[in-house]
C-alpha cells in the first residue's frame, strides 16, 4: 500500500531517504479521481523505476473557470484503494503550501501556449507550467509520465523541461480510451447516461471527417458546443463541450 504525504516538509524527509538509496524514481502527476488511464501510467513508470510517486492535487491555478474547479472530481479515498501497490508514495499537498505566494511567480510560455486551450481558456498553462515545475521540484524525478491525450500540455511541458535544463526524462504515453472510442477523461464522469452515449462521436468524427472546418461543422450540427478544431504537424485536435463537460481529444491523420 502506498504511502500518503501530505505535508511538504514531510515529504521533503522522504524524498531524502530514497536518494540516500541511490533508486530510480517516477512520476505520475494527476489531480485525482483515477481511471484507467493513470493506471497506465503508473504501471508503466511501476516497469521503468525502483520507485513511483504519484501527486494527487486539483491545482487551483489552472481553472480560468471558478464553477469548473469546484466541479471537478474529488475521490481521494477511491484513488487510494484504485492505486494498491502501483506506486509507493501518494504526494497529497494542500493548495496553501503549494502557493505560499498566492501565484506571484508563475512559468509562463509565450508562444504555443496562446493557441488551442490557450486561447479558450486564458492563463490556464501558466498555472499548468507553474504547478509541474513545483511538483518536479518537490519530487525530483528521474522520469516523469504525462498522456497523449493532452496533447498540448505534453508539448509544453516538454519544451520547459528543456528551457530550463532540469535533468530528467518526460515519457509521453498513449491515450486510452473507452471500447466506443472516447478517450478516458476524470470528466467524464460528470456526464448523464445520454451524453456519455453521445461523446463517442466527438473522437468519430474528429478521425472521419476530410478536414478540420468539416469536423467542426459536423459536431456543431449534432449538438456539441465546438471551442476548436484545427490540424496541426499531422495530429487533428479539438475540444466540445457537452452538457457543460469540456472534452479534449487528439487523433493522428
Amino acid at each position: 500500500m502506498a504511502r500518503i504525504t501530505r505535508r511538504l516538509k514531510d515529504w521533503a524527509a522522504e524524498r531524502r531517504s530514497i536518494g540516500l538509496l541511490g533508486q530510480s524514481v517516477g512520476f505520475v502527476p494527476t489531480m485525482g479521481a483515477l481511471h484507467a488511464g493513470h493506471l497506465s501510467l503508473l504501471e508503466r513508470a511501476r516497469r521503468e523505476n525502483d520507485r513511483v510517486v504519484l501527486s494527487i492535487f486539483v491545482n487551483p491555478t489552472q481553472f480560468n473557470d471558478p464553477g469548473d474547479l469546484e466541479r471537478y472530481p474529488r475521490t481521494l479515498d477511491r484513488d487510494v484503494e484504485l492505486v494498491g501497490s502501483l506506486a509507493d508514495h501518494i504526494l497529497v499537498p494542500e493548495p496553501e503550501e503549494m502557493y505560499p505566494e498566492r501565484f506571484r511567480y508563475r512559468v509562463t510560455e509565450t508562444g504555443e501556449s496562446l493557441a488551442l486551450e490557450g486561447a479558450h481558456r486564458p492563463g490556464h498553462f501558466d498555472g499548468v507550467l507553474t504547478v509541474v515545475l513545483k511538483l518536479l521540484n518537490l519530487v525530483q524525478p528521474h522520469r516523469a509520465y504525462f498522456g497523449e491525450k493532452d496533447r498540448q500540455q505534453l508539448e509544453l511541458v516538454q519544451g520547459m523541461v528543456k528551457a530550463l535544463h532540469l535533468d530528467l526524462e518526460i515519457v509521453p504515453c498513449p491515450t486510452l480510451r473507452d471500447p466506443d472510442g472516447l478517450a478516458l477523461s476524470s470528466r467524464n464522469s460528470r456526464l448523464s447516461p445520454e451524453g456519455r452515449a453521445r461523446a463517442p462521436r466527438f473522437p468519430r468524427i474528429l478521425r472521419g471527417a476530410p478536414d478540420a472546418p468539416t469536423a467542426a461543422a459536423t459536431l456543431q450540427s449534432e449538438g456539441f458546443q465546438v471551442d476548436y478544431v484545427e490540424d496541426r504537424a499531422g495530429v487533428r485536435l479539438g475540444a466540445v463541450r457537452i452538457e457543460g463537460v469540456r472534452l479534449i481529444d487528439n487523433v493522428p491523420l
